[in-house]
């Protein structure tokens, strides 16, 4: 029996679920009905679930097949954005200014009904499939709480997919190495000593200060790591001084650093501090750095992309493939590839026909639906195939 002939009547299904969960979008660590909706549905199909995070509303259901095999895990992610929806939709967000801009909906919906496809061909499947309905990505938490709660407890190998604007539909992206960002948070506090903006050699200006901080933390891309390995840091807020003729006696500067290199990622933190400091120092001002290392880079494994790849080509075909360049964003699916190989796939959901071009997080982000049923797809066939090597 072939993934495609069990999915051919959920077609519909799929698109009828992703509009349900895009209509009632809920935030990060309060998915309450969209986690009732996943239980609801799981039971109505007869399959095993439980309760899964530390905290939030992550749900872990199981599929063990006929013959012995691996043990994989499938994940999507529940969570909806703090962003106003623009599309004018039939099936918007009734949740005033809260959105499924980043296709999480269309995750949740595709991976109950891979749920449901591999429950029906059990005995086709080995070993035993784990599907993680994941909460609080977008606080980049949710993967963190599930898998203090055991998700990946004996998981051989791991494997998520992520619908994405700009990728025409019809095509997918799955290639080793890195995919996605890590991702840091900063924030520098800069002491000075305030005073009339008519006598400033009385004062010292946190505000030179910071902006001299901001000109030499950009030497850390330029100057201090190899070309080839892309760093970026950005300061996102300069908060400074409180009216125009009053030398600011303080300043607080926040930001990212984004990189796809482990090793990078372990070490700009002192690199960071030692200009920021020394800067502010040679300026005569206090200054004080804390870091939030929030996630990894998203890595693929080689041989897991490679399986991902051709099962997806089983699905859509060759020429389905897109050869895509990583993006800086971050992903907490990465959090997961710390405990098993793993590999995160790229949907194609692009198409001007039904206005689906704007990019994830924007108000008016939308998605060919067409797609969606690949996805189930591909999330079952991964199975099978992990499962049987």
């Amino acid at each position: 029996m072939r993934v495609q002939d069990v999915a051919a009547k959920y077609s519909e299904e799929v698109i009828a679920l992703r509009r349900k969960i895009h209509e009632n979008p809920e935030v990060s660590g309060k998915e309450v009905e969209t986690s009732k909706l996943v239980q609801e549905e799981l039971t109505k199909a007869g399959i095993e679930w439980r309760h899964c995070g530390t905290e939030g509303y992550g749900i872990l259901a199981t599929i063990k097949g006929a013959k012995p095999g691996k043990t994989v895990m499938l994940r999507a992610d529940m969570d909806a954005l703090t962003v106003v929806e623009e599309t004018g939709l039939p099936f918007a967000s009734k949740n005033e200014g809260i959105m499924h801009a980043c296709g999480h909906d269309c995750h949740t919906a595709t991976l109950i009904v891979a749920a449901k496809i591999l429950n029906e061909m059990k005995d086709e499947l080995c070993g035993t499939v784990k599907l993680a309905f994941q909460s609080a990505e977008e606080i980049a938490l949710g993967a963190k709480w599930m898998c203090a709660d055991g998700v990946m407890d004996g998981v051989d190998g791991c494997f998520g997919i992520h619908v994405w604007g700009g990728v025409p539909v019809g095509t997918f992206n799955c290639q080793p190495g890195a995919r996605m960002a890590a991702v840091r948070q900063f924030e520098v506090e800069v002491t000075g000593k305030g005073g009339h903006g008519a006598q400033p050699h009385n004062c010292i200006d946190a505000v030179v200060a910071g902006a001299a901080i901001v000109q030499n933390l950009q030497s850390i891309v330029s100057r201090t790591y190899d070309p080839m390995e892309p760093v970026v840091v950005t300061i996102g807020e300069f908060l400074a001084g409180t009216r125009w003729n009053v030398v600011a006696g303080s300043a607080k500067l926040t930001g990212t650093i984004r990189c796809y290199s482990k090793e990078i990622n372990a070490n700009i933190e002192e690199v960071f501090n030692r200009i920021a400091i020394g800067t502010g120092e040679a300026m005569g001002c206090e200054v004080s750095v804390k870091h939030w290392d929030l996630l990894p880079p998203t890595v693929n494994d080689a041989a897991m992309a490679d399986l991902a790849k051709a099962s997806a080509i089983k699905i859509m075909g060759e020429e389905a493939f897109l050869e895509t360049k990583p993006t800086t964003g971050g992903e907490d699916f990465s959090i997961y590839t710390d405990y098993a190989p793993g590999a995160f796939m790229f949907m194609g959901i692009s198409n001007p026909a039904c206005n689906a071009v704007y990019a994830n997080h924007h108000g008016k982000f939308d998605v060919d639906e067409s797609a969606l049923i690949n996805s189930s797809m591909i999330y079952a066939q991964v199975a099978l195939d992990h499962n049987a090597q």
